[in-house]
């Protein structure tokens, strides 16, 4: 083996424990206790009260926001403070959410596409307690991908789909990544990251809805050097909750994100949806 052979090795070696340790930490917050796998049920609120199986009390909306009415004995915990009674969660920005505690599970409460939700999280729900693991490719630097971000003049709105029918997001989208793969010329319209600085894109590709989730997949792009370069690692390639459960209100990439090539990288189709 030549020297330059064995620092590809090395490389290699170092470039996929890398990759395990993100994946394990990826699995990890999945299935954690009252992660997406833990959830129940989806319930979309009105100005009728409502009771569930899987929550305490009795949930409305409004113009005011959401109250939940809880009956005597029944006790939620909102930010470190046992509430009784009647309480007012007040009104809930887009994308928001508060995280009410109740006995081993947590009562999501949320607006999603302009709509007023309770997501309940139990860690005895059979999909998180049944859950193997997510199917992957090998991770190979092939896939590690060298972009340029380019800036919009200003944020262009982007409205999308979602995985609930007849539900839409609207995001404001910074700019766009271009980039190259096997020769081809390719971008993808970017969105702000849970980071601040990050960028976060959704796509489809040539695999979707063969080996892979047929919706969507997300990666998350570290923020751009100086000069607008950025490495687009597709072996960091997840999927979105909705590719495990039917409980999510997940957004569908823009459709300028429908990339033409197969993207082997990254996270597969779930066992729970088929997936091997």
């Amino acid at each position: 083996m030549t020297t330059t052979e064995q620092v590809t090795t090395a490389d290699l070696q170092a470039f996929t424990q890398e990759w395990l340790e993100w994946h394990r930490a990826q699995e990890e917050r999945l299935a954690a206790p009252h992660g997406f796998l833990a959830i129940t049920g989806l319930h979309w609120l009105d100005e009728s009260p409502q009771r569930f199986p899987d929550a305490p009390g009795s949930w409305r909306t409004g113009p005011d926001g959401i109250t939940v009415t809880l009956d005597e004995g029944e006790e939620l915990v909102v930010d470190g403070v046992p509430v009784r009674g009647a309480h007012h969660f007040g009104v809930i920005p887009e994308r928001g959410g508060v995280n009410a505690v109740w006995g081993d599970a947590v009562i999501e409460v949320a607006k999603r596409g302009g709509n007023d939700i309770v997501r309940p999280r139990h860690p005895s729900a059979p999909l998180r307690t049944a859950f193997a693991g997510t199917p992957v490719y090998a991770p190979h630097p092939r896939w590690a991908v060298p972009g340029r971000y380019l800036a919009f003049d200003t944020p262009r709105p982007t409205t999308v789909g979602a995985a609930v029918e007849g539900l839409e997001h609207v995001y404001e989208a910074p700019g766009r990544i271009a980039f190259e793969l096997d020769g081809r010329a390719l971008s993808l319209t970017a969105f702000p990251g849970h980071v601040p600085g990050t960028l976060s894109v959704l796509f489809t590709d040539a695999t979707s809805g063969v080996t892979t989730y047929a919706a969507n997949r997300a990666l998350t792009v570290a923020a751009p050097a100086a000069d607008g370069t950025v490495t687009l690692d597709f072996n960091r390639a997840v999927n979105l909750p909705c590719a495990y459960t039917d409980l999510a209100t997940c957004p569908l990439p823009p459709a300028e994100n429908r990339l033409p090539v197969a993207i082997e990288a990254g996270q597969k189709l779930p066992r729970e949806r088929g997936g091997i």
